[in-house]
């Protein structure tokens, strides 16, 4: 039994062209729409400083924690105003890519 690799056309400044899509590309993870209100971690780290409390009203762009990556510390602020539902982080935590830190409802 033959395993033949399928020819993936792409076009480049009006060229055609042909290549084999890798392994690594195949498994690569789907890429999904963001949810209107969830802040997720774009990378791992720690949890530095929790700013916001539960129920809490916050406006966009009012920072809600800080958190550690790369030995950078990164101000993560409201996507969109609302009321604080969910934290699901606290100081000290260490968490993973995509990790969901806080969700922000109307």
């Amino acid at each position: 039994m033959e395993n033949k690799e399928e020819l993936v056309d792409f076009v480049v400044t009006a060229r055609k062209y042909k290549t084999l899509l890798t392994t690594k590309y195949k498994n690569r993870e789907v890429w999904q729409k963001p949810v209107e209100g969830e802040v997720r971690s774009n990378l791992p780290g720690t949890i530095i400083q929790l700013v916001v409390k539960e129920n809490e009203q916050v406006q966009e762009g009012q920072l809600l924690l800080i958190h550690e990556a790369m030995k950078m510390l990164n101000r993560i602020v409201a996507p969109v105003s609302g009321t604080v539902k969910v934290i699901n982080v606290k100081e000290g935590d260490k968490i993973g890519k995509n990790h969901l830190m806080i969700k922000i409802e109307d």
